[in-house]
């Protein structure tokens, strides 16, 4: 995917909308900016180029657009229409201008000032309920998403609105869906299960929660010496330690109860964590009704 050339894309008639040019690409696709004539309005198209698709990708393309249109909620991103053309598939889906999670962490982890490397407590709480509320609606309707990460969530221009989005390996309950056992996912956000390759369900979700929540409270996670992904994962798959301090060892508007929230989301024993993003939801809101949201 990394070396497509997607320039002839552009002014290509897709659906209802023209291309207009490259916003993003990953290893699922390309995204666009868009204009969609019928509703005169700028849109993205992710287009998956039929060159670098095998079958496999293509139907988990497919998956993806499928997973995410069956779920209106104001914290996931909304598709709109999926299509196939000579050449490449696509779908369509709400053009969110702002920043990526990751894009706004990078940028406070170059903070000259190490207190200012990381969200203010109350900001990072706050996004991370409603990522924890978009995660439960999506497991209420059948989907867990198995790539929760901060560049996969996308953060509106002057608001605190974090918006999930990529569920290219979401899993659906639903006959012909991709298998749970499959080891997919971002090796720091992975759940031992998923590695292990074990029975899985919404508890991976948790875990990942868990772990994006750990990252937006302290300047940069302290994790175990490793030296590439593939080391990591072995480590996480064995059940050592995946964190060598506390975070409110790294942050001291911390609580030690914190601690004890962020260990139990990320458990090596998915019956040792929050049952649901919800009751983990349900944990930080009474985390900031006992100790505020910035002292």
């Amino acid at each position: 995917m990394e070396s497509f050339d997607a320039a002839p894309l552009v002014g290509r008639q897709v659906g209802s909308a023209t291309l207009l040019e490259e916003l993003a690409r990953g290893s699922m696709g390309i995204v666009f900016a868009a204009y969609q004539h019928t509703l005169k309005r700028r849109i993205a198209v992710k287009v998956l180029p039929e060159a670098c698709a095998d079958e496999e990708t293509a139907r988990l393309f497919t998956q993806e657009a499928l997973a995410a249109a069956g779920l209106a909620h104001p914290h996931i991103v909304p598709v709109y229409e999926i299509g196939r053309e000579p050449g490449f598939y696509w779908f369509s889906m709400q053009l969110i201008p702002g920043e990526s999670l990751d894009r706004r962490l990078r940028r406070l982890a170059a903070h000259p000032v190490p207190s200012r490397r990381m969200l203010p407590l109350g900001e990072a709480l706050t996004l991370l309920r409603r990522v924890l509320e978009a995660l439960d609606f999506a497991h209420r309707h059948g989907v867990v998403h198995r790539d929760v990460k901060p560049a996969n969530i996308l953060l509106a221009d002057g608001a605190l609105l974090p918006l999930l989005t990529d569920f290219g390996i979401a899993c659906l309950r639903r006959p012909g869906a991709d298998a749970f056992r499959t080891p997919r996912g971002s090796p720091l956000y992975m759940a031992p299960e998923q590695i292990l390759q074990s029975a899985a369900d919404e508890r991976v979700d948790v875990y990942a929660a868990g772990v994006l929540l750990f990252r937006l409270l302290v300047p940069a996670l302290p994790l175990i010496p490793h030296r590439s992904p593939e080391e990591l994962l072995v480590a996480k798959s064995t059940g050592r330690p995946l964190f060598t301090r506390r975070p409110s060892e790294l942050n001291p508007r911390l609580e030690r109860e914190m601690d004890a929230l962020i260990a139990q989301a990320t458990a090596f024993h998915p019956e040792e964590r929050f049952a649901s993003c919800r009751r983990f939801a349900e944990a930080l809101s009474r985390y900031e009704r006992l100790h505020g949201r910035d002292r």
